[in-house]
């Protein structure tokens, strides 16, 4: 069992960044009603130029990364083109965030506990151009898991709605509190965190936005959502998940 011995709060970039192995990058210009992530990527690039160069000089050699402040896939690059010792497989950004979200769509609508659903993907940017996709996923029932296709029975709300709730829910969000999401983004963060760090369950997978190696045609060095299993603090991106569609 781990502890938390101390707390600093500190606005001293190298007290912050010191000896650092977990970083999550949440600072950043915040998104407001009625903007897009591209709106405030302008502003960023300068935000995480600073903070990458913080970390390029003061986090320990193998500092793995999370960002989170939008556009999140973009922000992730930036620090990577600005941080070159870091790995870029300990570089990734969080798309958790829509994987829960799909998987409380998929609770809500079965009237299940989401604990019983797994295996959903988010493909591509934590953005309104995701794709969540529920061709994998499953739900533990007694009889066993069963596919959600077969238990939702419903492709129209599956292809329609569904997805279409997924992608939008960070702006309907903003448009609730006039804020971008603070508590779920914060526990998807810790989720993302452990599973990378204490490995994913067996038979299951998570989504994680993380530099491409060429999977599923996604060019190379993109930051890009896609399902993957983590062991020994490593990721591993699951293949041949197209190959029946």
């Amino acid at each position: 069992m781990i502890f938390v011995s101390r707390v600093v709060a500190t606005t001293d970039v190298v007290e912050a960044c010191t000896g650092v192995k977990i970083a999550v990058i949440v600072g950043g210009f915040p998104r407001k009603e009625g903007m897009e992530r591209k709106d405030v990527m302008s502003k960023n690039v300068a935000i995480y130029k600073s903070q990458a160069s913080a970390l390029e000089k003061h986090a320990a050699a193998n500092c793995k990364v999370l960002v989170v402040a939008n556009p999140a896939n973009t922000n992730a690059l930036i620090l990577k083109e600005f941080a070159p010792s870091i790995p870029e497989k300990n570089i990734s950004c969080l798309t958790r965030l829509d994987h829960n979200r799909a998987l409380g769509q998929i609770s809500e609508r079965l009237n299940l506990p989401v604990s019983d659903v797994k295996n959903v993907i988010i493909w591509g940017n934590h953005s309104s151009t995701q794709y969540p996709d529920v061709n994998h996923a499953t739900v533990k029932t007694p009889a066993g898991e069963k596919p959600v296709h077969e238990l939702v029975a419903n492709d129209e709300w599956l292809h329609g709605e569904f997805i279409a709730t997924v992608q939008q829910r960070g702006a309907a969000i903003i448009k609730a509190r006039k804020l971008s999401s603070a508590l779920s983004a914060a526990s998807s963060a810790c989720d993302h965190i452990r599973d990378w760090v204490l490995g994913t369950p067996e038979g299951t997978w998570v989504s994680m936005g993380i530099y491409s190696d060429g999977s599923y045609n996604v060019p190379a060095g993109l930051i890009y959502s896609f399902p993957v299993t983590c062991c020994n603090g490593k990721w591993t991106i699951v293949q041949d998940m197209l190959a029946a569609f």
